[in-house]
């Protein structure tokens, strides 16, 4: 289902996506290291990759044409491609926004890197375009892994294709990252080993819970078509589980409708899992709460005894400093709950920091 117009017909519609400004910046740099029948890319794969080989401006260059109708027709012409750059020995080529086709959960997913590019020798190299500088040949960390995540996702669907020729070819686990340089529109380039990536990707992908089983324990007659009335989506929805954390603010079109759901239960997932963690048994606010104030919990819970110590030591700290609990600090309390964890409540809002 797409997830962004159900969030929209219940209401709660993401603000996902990135600005147009980022867009066209992006699409301006990959247009500039394409140029030219990727001459500049091929040098990067050649200087970075494959010194050994012969270097594209002396050899030949393909860019197969990989149009097609439909997404399926697209992943079919790509796999010709690559069946046929990898006979033709001695030759670079250049696949420009190749499709691809994983399977996931028991569905398949098509997939479109930047680039891939099958060097003289038959084997098959990634290539990821970000307008993410580089600066003094490095990149920022967080940026540059979840490249390589998202490259290894391409890697393992190469690998797929291959395993389909015989003789297999080779797919390369070191993708090409090009990104400007320094603070110009200049390409330069690293390569990044996805090895790591690639096997926690697969072990994940081989986990995954499959469709038809998470269809089968959906309860009969569910939809969630946006084009039914808000009323009859939110109880569709309802009818999932689903466990809000503020992660899910960065991965998850429904994630303020999620939100909204924690906040009206109380729960406190929606002060993060490592909250939640530390209070073991007790899943709500009010729980926590009651614990802490000594009407609910089993003193000999480890939480429990950790709230109340924590809700003693609050109230000799305001006695000796003078304040009663009606004055600014006794509105909401903030007993600790673990090390460094403090939960705050006040005028109807909770909050959580260490």
């Amino acid at each position: 289902m797409d997830k962004g117009s159900l969030a929209s017909a219940l209401g709660s519609p993401s603000v996902f996506g990135q600005s147009q400004f980022a867009l066209v910046r992006g699409n301006a740099f990959e247009a500039k290291v394409k140029a030219d029948g990727g001459a500049e890319l091929l040098r990067l794969v050649h200087e970075k990759l494959d010194r050994g080989a012969e270097p594209p401006a002396e050899a030949r260059v393909e860019v197969p044409d990989l149009s097609a109708t439909g997404p399926e027709g697209r992943a079919a012409r790509t796999a010709l491609a690559l069946r046929e750059a990898t006979g033709t020995a001695g030759a670079w080529t250049l696949l420009d926004h190749p499709m691809l086709a994983l399977e996931v959960a028991g569905s398949p997913a098509f997939l479109e890197p930047d680039a891939v590019v099958v060097h003289p020798d038959g084997s098959w190299t990634v290539v990821e375009i970000k307008s993410f500088p580089m600066l003094d040949g490095s990149a920022d960390p967080a940026k540059v892994g979840a490249a390589a995540r998202q490259a290894a996702v391409y890697v393992l669907a190469l690998e797929r294709v291959a395993a389909r020729l015989d003789p297999a070819p080779r797919v390369r686990h070191r993708v090409l990252l090009v990104c400007p340089k320094d603070f110009s529109n200049l390409p330069t380039a690293s390569a990044v080993d996805v090895r790591k990536q690639r096997a926690v990707t697969d072990r994940q992908l081989a986990r995954l819970t499959r469709i038809e089983e998470i269809a089968d324990a959906l309860p009969e007659g569910v939809c969630f078509s946006p084009e039914q009335s808000a009323e009859e989506l939110a109880a569709a929805v309802e009818a999932v589980p689903a466990t809000y954390a503020p992660e899910c603010l960065s991965a998850c079109e429904l994630a303020f409708h999620c939100r909204a759901r924690s906040r009206d239960a109380g729960a406190v997932t929606r002060l993060g899992r490592p909250v939640r963690a530390e209070l073991g048994g007790l899943s709500t606010v009010e729980e926590v709460l009651a614990a802490a104030r000594g009407e609910a919990g089993d003193p000999d819970d480890p939480a429990v005894a950790a709230l109340r110590r924590a809700a003693r030591l609050r109230a000799e700290a305001l006695a000796t400093a003078g304040a009663g609990p009606g004055g600014p600090a006794g509105a909401g309390g903030t007993p600790e709950i673990g090390p460094g964890i403090r939960i705050g409540v006040g005028a109807g809002e909770v909050s959580a920091c260490r």
